[in-house]
C-alpha cells in the first residue's frame, strides 16, 4: 500500500529527515521548524519526502526527493500532487521553488513556468489558479474517457 503522511510544523520529522540525508546527504535546516513535511510510504516504509513552508509572499516547496531505488513509480508525481493540493487548501496564489537545472523539466509538466537561475538551479514558479491536479485537467466526476492514466503512477 502506498500512502502520503503529513507531519505539521513542531511534529517529529526524523523520517522525512532520513529520506532528505539518504537523496541529498543534508539534515535538518532552519526552515524545517516553520515547514509542512511530508513523507510517502510503500509497505509502511518512508521511499520519498518533501516540505512545503511560507515565505516571501509565496509558498514554498523544497526538499522533494524520492530514494534512488525507488525512482520512476510515481513517487515524486504522488509528492508533487500532494505539495501543490496542501498549498492550495491555504489558498495559495503563488507556489514557488528552486530545482537543479536537470529536474526541471519534471516541475514543468505541472505547469511551473521558469523564472532564471544561476550556479545549475533553477527558480520556478506556478499560480494558485493555474494549479492542475487531475492529469488531464478536466472535470473527473463526469469523465467520460476515464483510464488508468487518470489514477497517479504509485497508486495503480
Amino acid at each position: 500500500m502506498v500512502q502520503g503522511k503529513w507531519f505539521p510544523m513542531g511534529s517529529d520529522i526524523s523520517e522525512a529527515l532520513w529520506v532528505r540525508q539518504a537523496v541529498f546527504a543534508r539534515g535538518e535546516d532552519e526552515l524545517d521548524p516553520m515547514a509542512h513535511q511530508v513523507v510517502v510510504y510503500r509497505e509502511g516504509k518512508p521511499v520519498g519526502s518533501a516540505r512545503l513552508y511560507w515565505a516571501d509572499g509565496a509558498f514554498r516547496l523544497d526538499q522533494l526527493g524520492v530514494l534512488p531505488q525507488e525512482r520512476n513509480k510515481g513517487y515524486g508525481d504522488l509528492l508533487i500532487r500532494l505539495l501543490l493540493f496542501k498549498a492550495l487548501t491555504h489558498s495559495a496564489s503563488l507556489i514557488a521553488l528552486e530545482t537543479p537545472d536537470e529536474t526541471r523539466a519534471f516541475f514543468a509538466k505541472y505547469g511551473f513556468q521558469e523564472d532564471g537561475g544561476q550556479g545549475g538551479l533553477t527558480r520556478m514558479h506556478i499560480l494558485g489558479d493555474n494549479v492542475q491536479l487531475s492529469h488531464c485537467g478536466g472535470n473527473c466526476a463526469n469523465c467520460q474517457n476515464r483510464s488508468e492514466e487518470c489514477i497517479p503512477k504509485a497508486l495503480r
